[in-house]
């Protein structure tokens, strides 16, 4: 695999943020725990910041709105949208922030970053193992909100290591 931060060819305007993990649980449990409202309210976001709230219609057109408990007492509110439904293989949404009522918004720290990300979320099983490919691209962005996701890869590869450790937690329970 190419590390994007080291390719010369990978710019702001073409890059494609990629991570990938395998966890040991058979697909059909990764998939429910990452498509059922009340088992993502125990493991998903980041480290350290609860989903306090959560309420899902999972169909092509639906969406997923939650809401992050931060430490310093803030809520950070979230938006799924589901563009594509291959269960138990892959889910398509466009992701952001948002407030309370599900309108898009700005992240509350960081006013460039895209207001929407495409995401690409596959699961594929091997040996009762399931490895979870995650693809997000900037969507409908300007070039200032591509060239700060660019320059966010770190950031994200640290979030979402966090969040993945969590789900491994949660799938270890059983």
């Amino acid at each position: 695999m190419t590390n994007p931060a080291k390719d010369k060819n990978v710019t702001a305007d073409n890059f494609v943020f990629t991570i990938e993990r395998t966890f040991d649980a058979p697909r059909e449990r990764v998939w429910s725990a990452w498509t059922d409202e009340q088992q993502l309210g125990l493991w998903f976001g980041p480290k350290g910041c609860p989903i306090g709230f959560g309420k899902m219609d999972f169909r092509v057109g639906g969406s997923y709105l939650y809401r992050m408990d931060m430490p310093n007492g803030d809520q950070w509110w979230g938006k799924w949208i589901f563009r594509e439904i291959v269960k138990p293989e892959q889910l398509v949404m466009i992701t952001g922030f948002s407030d309370s009522n599900g309108e898009m918004t700005r992240h509350p720290l960081a006013p460039a970053w895209p207001l929407q990300m495409h995401s690409i979320t596959t699961f594929t099983e091997n040996d009762g193992k399931t490895t979870i490919s995650l693809e997000w691209t900037a969507y409908n962005a300007t070039e200032e909100e591509r060239q700060i996701f660019f320059e966010g890869k770190d950031s994200m590869n640290k979030g979402w290591g966090g969040t993945f450790e969590q789900l491994e937690a949660f799938l270890a329970k059983g």
